[in-house]
């Protein structure tokens, strides 16, 4: 799995994707919270909080993650050097966890440069500090969580074409529908009990229940179930594969 997620780290950094992913990810938050006027400015928003860039991080990351994801396996397949996956001293597991988590850690790069925005809110607030750390931890804890699904949902379309975009608009369809789908779907219902069931079908619903600052194992159990779902069916998928 080390030697996988070696190659997958050095793939990005050998080549402008990583540097292009990030500084990307960086510009669009950036120019959404900080220039452009609308519903994330925080200038506009009037409270010294992070809330709107935890409300734009899963849009942003809704179409890059599976802009990296898609080469993962789309690209082997593409090349032909799938076949040499499955011969390697490797099992298929191995394999789709070292992927996964070199995605993921590119992701993670991404983000810790978004520190310094809890510096500025934090000096800009009317009173220096007047800033709740709690929801501020929570958000980034289920923003990791989300990226971690997001991953887990490109790697599988990449299994499911050899052409990247069509693997890129799989992923994006996917992640779009595990987020906000449930949420459109659970306003069909007339009864809170069935909306509030299908609700918690959706990402989002436990996305916004972590970023509150309270962390209920049943919204950390969604995350770690989804992304092993995803996994699981990646590794179904290349066993196919590989008959």
């Amino acid at each position: 799995m080390l030697a996988i997620f070696k190659r997958e780290i050095q793939s990005f950094f050998t080549s402008p994707i990583a540097y292009l992913v990030i500084g990307l990810f960086l510009v669009l938050n950036g120019l959404f919270l900080w220039v452009f006027k609308g519903p994330y400015n925080i200038f506009e928003y009037g409270f010294a909080d992070l809330s709107n860039f935890f409300q734009l991080v899963p849009w942003v990351f809704l179409f890059l993650i599976p802009a990296i994801t898609m080469k993962s396996f789309s690209e082997e397949r593409k090349l032909g050097t799938l076949e040499l996956l499955f011969i390697k001293p490797l099992s298929l597991s191995q394999t789709v966890l070292g992927k996964f988590f070199g995605t993921l850690v590119l992701g993670i790069i991404a983000l810790i440069p978004t520190s310094i925005y809890v510096y500025a809110i934090h000096e800009l607030g009317t009173t220096v500090g007047n800033l709740d750390m709690g929801p501020v931890i929570g958000s980034y804890m289920g923003t990791l969580f989300l990226m971690s699904c997001y991953t887990a949902i490109g790697i599988f379309a990449s299994t499911l074409s050899e052409n990247q975009i069509v693997a890129f608009i799989i992923g994006v369809v996917l992640c779009f529908l595990f987020f906000f789908g449930f949420e459109g779907l659970a306003s069909l219902f007339d009864s809170g009990q069935a909306s509030l069931t299908v609700q918690n079908l959706g990402m989002k619903h436990h996305f916004d229940s972590i970023s509150l600052g309270v962390l209920d194992t049943r919204d950390l159990l969604y995350f770690i179930l989804l992304t092993a779902f995803f996994l699981f069916l990646t590794w179904q998928q290349l066993k196919n594969m590989n008959r």
